[in-house]
């Protein structure tokens, strides 16, 4: 039994076991974002009780309306199980707060969003993050350069000394799932820029590229 299980142990080989060579591929792109994403507070506080929180809400929702923003679509409430806060004050008075977050298109809609924002006296909103709707495509091609490029560094480390290289032995693929989503600094993530006098005089929102980076390391055989 035990000459038996010896030989059996021998005749299993590892794919490791062959001559391998592991290079690493890399690749990277920019990408304008196309979702940006605005978190909205309303709060009575900020109307000194004037206003109620639904009547802000109100206002709030004609006026994306009149930029052509499908609200009952991009505009959603951060908490579902509960639409209020309540703020005391002095123990005695209580001030409703919602918070909500509208997804737009372009640095141009946000800025029109801001500017009716602020028209409307709804001082308390800001750019949380941006994405791309199409992330997944995008890092799917950049995953096939990064393989082709794994693929030419392992050429030109074995040509030098006569060998090729075969098929892949093992692909590890390093990327970062939550790639594709930025968070906006509050202090940089969002510029307000004035056009000149020839342009319009419209505030305008400047949003950095998106970088994505993809990363594998893959074992090539060698022959």
């Amino acid at each position: 039994m035990f000459s038996f299980g010896f030989v059996g142990f021998s005749q299993t080989k590892s794919f490791l076991d062959v001559p391998y060579i592991e290079v690493n591929g890399y690749a990277d792109t920019l990408v304008t974002p196309n979702e940006i994403f605005i978190r909205i507070t309303l709060s009575e506080a900020d109307t000194k009780d004037k206003i109620s929180l639904e009547e802000l809400e109100k206002r709030m929702v004609a006026g994306m309306k009149v930029l052509g923003i499908n609200t009952e679509k991009e505009l959603t409430t951060s908490n579902i199980q509960s639409n209020f806060r309540y703020y005391a004050l002095k123990q005695k008075d209580v001030l409703k707060t919602k918070e909500y977050k509208l997804k737009v298109g372009d640095a141009v809609l946000a800025t029109r969003v801001f500017m009716k924002l602020e028209e409307l006296g709804i001082a308390n909103a800001e750019v949380e993050k941006v994405g791309h709707s199409d992330i997944t495509k995008i890092k799917n091609i950049c995953r096939t350069r990064a393989i082709l490029d794994a693929r030419e560094k392992a050429i030109s480390l074995t040509k030098p000394i006569n060998q090729q290289i075969g098929g892949a032995l093992l692909i590890s693929d390093y990327s970062n799932d939550a790639d594709g989503q930025v968070q906006v600094a509050k202090q940089d993530g969002l510029r307000m820029m004035r056009a000149g006098a020839e342009s319009v005089a419209l505030p305008q929102i400047d949003f950095e590229k998106i970088r994505i980076t993809l990363t594998v390391a893959v074992k090539f055989l060698i022959k």
